[in-house]
């Protein structure tokens, strides 16, 4: 057995650790995992089913990965978990596999997930996403890259939170959260730009200003979702500007759940 694989780890023999994974002890691993290089497995952790793992991940005592999804439906289907490099995944966080054949649970590159945060089935999260303690994300759930979702909240299924988004504690979200907002309460509204998280991440001042236009046209003004998008405000070459209006576009079509109001 490997130097950096504790003797009491529990892992099966047809599972594909790369030979620079460290495995601590009690983990339990099953026979169609496979993790990356430098990737660490903390103790009493475990991982199941078709689930992939990066490099240079670290997994913390008491996760449970690739488990099957809290979801009536499934009916043993040969679903995965896929997971990228350099994530953080704290204690007691569980991921779930997918529900159905060929779907996947996903989670992409330096991401935070702190302790006893719940990513059900068929979620899709982006990159440098951080997820608060105690957030229950339920299945279907789409998070896209730089959002941060502060701690003890819950996600409704088939909910859609955008880029650099940010969503404060305790709050209730069964309904798409746009990019750049700033949303928290029970029920959840859009406040604000999320300005500080805006100014982190470089944007210029001139980007700002124009997200500000497009804000105040959304939530300000009084006009309808197809007024404010038809307005000048939002013909801008201004790359956030046009992703805001796609991702508008997008969960206002038939099917989607629909955004999230602004405040009163």
């Amino acid at each position: 057995m490997s130097a950096l694989i504790h003797p009491t780890a529990v892992i099966d023999s047809h599972a594909e650790l790369h030979p620079t994974v460290r495995v601590e002890p009690y983990a339990v691993i099953g026979n169609k995992v496979k993790i990356g290089a430098n990737t660490i497995v903390g103790s009493h952790a475990i991982i199941d089913g078709l689930t992939e793992i990066g490099a240079d991940n670290q997994i913390f005592p008491g996760a449970a990965i690739g488990l099957e999804p809290q979801d009536l439906k499934y009916k043993g289907a040969n679903s995965c978990v896929t997971i990228g490099d350099r994530n953080r995944i704290r204690e007691y966080v569980t991921i779930n596999r997918a529900t159905d054949e060929g779907e996947a649970t996903v989670l992409g590159n330096d991401n935070l997930l702190m302790a006893y945060s719940h990513i059900g089935h068929n979620c899709i999260i982006g990159n440098e996403v951080i997820i608060a303690n105690s957030v229950a994300i339920a299945g279907h759930v789409s998070i896209d890259s730089m959002a941060v979702i502060s701690g003890v909240l819950g996600i409704h299924q088939f909910v859609h939170i955008g880029r650099m988004a940010m969503v404060g504690g305790m709050s209730r979200i069964s309904r798409d959260v746009p990019p750049y907002m700033l949303v928290e309460g029970n029920p959840a509204r859009v406040r604000s730009l999320n300005l500080t998280g805006l100014r982190r991440r470089g944007f210029s001042n001139t980007e700002i200003r124009e997200l500000k236009k497009a804000f105040s046209c959304l939530y300000l003004q009084g006009m309808s979702l197809p007024e404010a998008i038809s307005n000048a405000d939002f013909e801008s070459n201004n790359q956030h500007i046009q992703h805001l209006r796609n991702f508008l576009l997008e969960s206002s079509s038939k099917g989607r759940r629909g955004l999230i109001l602004g405040k009163k």
